[in-house]
């Protein structure tokens, strides 16, 4: 008998070892004929041995083997890294481009309705541009209102009717720019204030709600800092029925 092992026996039958350090049989190799040439063979004495191919045969399986699983991996790799670019773009045009916003109030009736959604184009101002007569400009939450316990984080939503340099009042229900009445077919009824005559100072700019009688606007918290404005309200994009530019409305 022979002496016990240390472990469980191999089920392979005991075999030599391959030229290239593997236990096993290696593929079966013909003896050379004059019509078969006796490249990959050397000669020991009167024997003949396969050379070392370094696995090539083995390798080329399991590369072929791994090939979709690489694929699929490349794959999901650049859906990744297409999914992060539009995170990315999107950050961006929404920082420094385009926001989108919804209306708060009933204070720019009749063009704007609450829960209309609108789209904010913030690029000209953060290029230093100014707002223009008319402009409708979404702003943050003056000091003054936040001062009486206003939301400072709270966006408000105004028409610029009066720039640096312009003189403004309020008399007999109509706006006065200039010393000159000012045509405004947005607005739905006449003012049922007074507004003294005050000149816009540089770097700040006059604005009221379309829906005058029920806007908390420049006429009761004064003067907006342009470093208060946000952007400049340009496309409503919801409700569908109103879907288009931002405008002047046609008063029937």
């Amino acid at each position: 008998m022979s002496a016990p092992g240390h472990g469980i026996p191999s089920a392979r039958p005991p075999g030599p070892t391959d030229r290239c350090g593997f236990l096993g049989t290696a593929p079966p190799v013909e003896a050379p004929t004059p019509s078969r040439p006796t490249a990959g063979l050397q000669r020991r004495g009167d024997s003949q041995q396969p050379r070392c191919s370094t696995g090539a045969w083995w390798r080329v399986t399991i590369v072929l083997a791994d090939r979709p699983v690489m694929e699929q991996r490349n794959t999901w790799r650049q859906q990744l890294q297409g999914l992060l670019l539009v995170v990315v773009v999107a950050i961006a045009l929404r920082w420094g481009v385009v926001e989108p916003r919804w209306i708060p109030s009933e204070s720019m009736q009749p063009g704007l309705q609450p829960q209309d959604r609108i789209l904010v184009w913030k690029l000209g101002h953060r290029l230093g541009l100014s707002p223009g007569r008319n402009a409708v400009v979404v702003f943050r939450t003056p000091e003054v209102l936040a001062a009486a316990g206003y939301d400072p984080n709270a966006a408000l939503i105004k028409r610029v009717v009066g720039v640096p340099g312009d003189a403004i009042a309020v008399e007999s229900g109509t706006l006065q720019r200039n010393g000159l009445p000012v045509s405004e077919p947005w607005i739905a009824e006449a003012m049922d204030y007074q507004l003294e005559p005050l000149t816009v100072e540089e770097g700040t700019v006059l604005v009221l709600g379309d829906n005058r009688n029920a806007s908390l606007d420049s006429h009761l918290w004064g003067l907006l800092k342009e470093a208060d404005v946000v952007g400049t309200a340009r496309w409503r994009y919801w409700p569908l029925a109103g879907f288009g530019p931002i405008s002047a409305p046609a008063m029937g």
